[in-house]
């Protein structure tokens, strides 16, 4: 069994937690790769794909949406999940799932969405985000739960039908 992680990410918050699913996987005696969005030119090989995208203003960044619309075909011979990283704040914030779900998913199968809360690092923003960050008076942070990243990575060993690691 082999597995693609693909992500796309602005930061590397989503990055990182691509690599902890595909730690979890690995974990679990799944072969795993984890690749750039704007990189992966070929799905070949893997029998199923994890794709990701950290979220800004409520959409999935551009190289995962055209990831979608250039491999739709090959996307939808495999099993997919998607997994969308951007709530932040407490509460967490946005609360509402990105629109770039609902279409992908009406694009391609998929076997379900996960979002995962992200990190606020106010020195790695623009000047434009940290307009933003400021409107919504959102406190800097790290809200990434990796127990729930965790377990989803074993959700997902388990729907591939890869028995728990002794």
């Amino acid at each position: 069994m082999r597995v693609l992680v693909i992500v796309a990410s602005k930061h590397g918050s989503t990055a990182e937690i691509a690599a902890a699913l595909g730690e979890g996987l690995s974990r679990r005696g799944i072969e795993t790769a984890v690749e750039d969005a704007a990189k992966v030119t070929d799905l070949g090989g893997y029998d199923a794909v994890l794709l990701g995208s950290a979220v800004y203003a409520g959409r999935w960044m551009k190289s995962a949406r055209e990831l979608v619309e250039l491999r739709a075909e090959e996307l939808t011979g495999r099993p997919v999940w998607l997994f969308s990283s951007g709530p932040v704040g407490e509460p967490l914030r946005p609360t509402e799932d990105p629109v770039d779900v609902a279409t992908i998913s009406a694009a391609i199968p998929t076997r379900g969405h996960r979002v995962f809360p992200g990190r606020l690092d106010k020195s790695k923003l623009s000047l434009a985000e940290k307009a933003l960050v400021m409107s919504l008076r959102v406190a800097e942070g790290d809200y990434r739960n990796w127990d729930e990243i965790a377990a989803w990575a074993d959700e997902i060993a388990d729907a591939l039908g890869q028995s728990p690691a002794s």
